[in-house]
């Protein structure tokens, strides 16, 4: 039976990639169940020939992927950087006050809010895993336990929490239903608000055979093309969009509503003519991408095959979901690498899903001594390097996976 784009409903015929069966990225395993049997999902990512959204074929209910969550953003020294950051820029661009209000959307454990409450500007986080608003609602930061689409949008709209600004970052593709939540921030903001929603680019996956990260929370992977596309349906234009350095490459969209005044920058014709060159605003553009994800599937394989031939100790840094894509497509297990090291102590003591390496603290590398390491969070490659520079003291390599392996002494 061949799916309908869950964007604008047409046929889904074209394969990007298919990526076989895989656990959950985030189904984190504990030690008193690694021998319990795992369940699998399909990974087949399919782009519509119509509205180009880009979709994996299969959906899993949001409540089995989110409503119990093992990522807290305030992790990685980085991605706070970030968000404080943004929100010295918002404030300033937007000129926000104590008399704006800024929602945010997958708020997480307040690594963003926490800096607009800095401010003295009226905020709400919405979340909906339990476990990580409640480290946010620790930070003074007013979360709703709620998963966000347009009918909550609506609620909050009638009891006057309508924002200046919503700021939507790493979400967008994590909703299958793509219009209701939209619609949604379309609905609840004021007159003159501002939609800010931060994504990774297709453009850039595709580039560098950012395969890994592909999984089952992600039920899209856009360009701006599409995004655009998205978004007209529900009356909120792309005024501006900001290239970014985070998750290997992301976009920074600035929308609002379709008739407000401001004028549209430059950087939008920008973005869609790089799209234009790499062929990505037409459905034979994405052809070609599943060989190439072939080819560093190889490489890793390679670089552990020739690994254990040298006795070299092979472990791996970051618990990441990205990094379970990579190491069930690759079919790595425990014969190839001993264990990952994870900075968050919510994974540390579980084991990863499906190859079941066993999660330690960073201090693991440096007891063991291992002579590689594995950067499964390759997007965060500068910090992590920086804060395990120690092992070059016993000779101890970098090595990172994508688009193929390179190895850094």
């Amino acid at each position: 039976m061949i799916p309908n784009c869950l964007g604008c409903g047409a046929p889904l015929l074209r394969t990007v990639v298919d990526l076989g069966s895989t656990p959950l990225a985030n189904s984190y395993v504990a030690a008193d169940r690694v021998d319990e049997p795992e369940a699998t999902y399909p990974l087949h990512v399919r782009v519509c020939d119509e509205c180009l959204l880009v979709q994996v074929e299969d959906t899993v209910p949001r409540e089995a992927l989110f409503s119990d969550y093992a990522y807290f953003s305030s992790f990685s020294d980085s991605w706070l950087q970030h968000a404080a950051a943004f929100v010295d820029a918002a404030v300033e661009r937007l000129g926000l006050g104590p008399d704006s209000h800024v929602i945010e959307v997958a708020s997480n454990d307040g690594y963003l809010l926490r800096n607009v409450v800095d401010r003295g500007i009226p905020c709400l986080g919405i979340e909906p895993a339990a476990n990580i608003a409640e480290a946010a609602r620790a930070l003074g930061v007013e979360t709703l336990v709620e998963f966000f689409d347009v009918d909550l949008a609506r609620e909050l709209v009638a009891s006057g929490r309508s924002a200046d600004l919503v700021v939507a970052n790493n979400v967008l593709a994590h909703n299958a239903d793509i219009n209701g939540f939209v619609a949604g921030l379309r609905a609840v903001l004021r007159p003159a608000g501002v939609v800010a929603v931060e994504a990774p680019h297709l453009l850039r996956l595709i580039e560098s055979v950012q395969f890994d990260t592909i999984y089952h929370e992600h039920f899209f992977y856009f360009s701006l093309h599409a995004i655009q596309r998205a978004f007209a349906r529900h009356d909120l234009r792309v005024f501006d969009v900001e290239e970014l350095p985070t998750h290997g490459g992301s976009l920074r969209v600035w929308a609002c509503a379709t008739d407000d005044a401001r004028p549209t920058a430059p950087s939008v014709e920008r973005v869609l003519g790089a799209e234009r060159a790499a062929q990505l605003h037409v459905p034979a553009g994405y052809a070609g991408f599943a060989d190439r994800v072939e080819q560093c599937r190889a490489s890793l394989r390679a670089f552990l095959r020739d690994a254990a031939a040298e006795g070299r100790h092979v472990v791996a840094y970051g618990a990441a979901a990205k990094g379970n894509t990579l190491l069930n497509v690759c079919g790595v297990t425990r014969d190839d690498i001993d264990y990952v090291v994870d900075r968050s102590p919510h994974k540390q003591g579980r084991h990863l899903p499906g190859s079941l390496l066993p999660v330690r603290s960073p201090d693991a590398v440096f007891e063991d001594h291992p002579d590689d390491l594995l950067l499964l969070a390759w997007n965060l490659r500068d910090e992590i390097i920086a804060a395990m520079a120690p092992i070059r003291a016993w000779g101890g390599r970098f090595v990172t996976p994508v688009p193929l392996v390179e190895v850094f002494a």
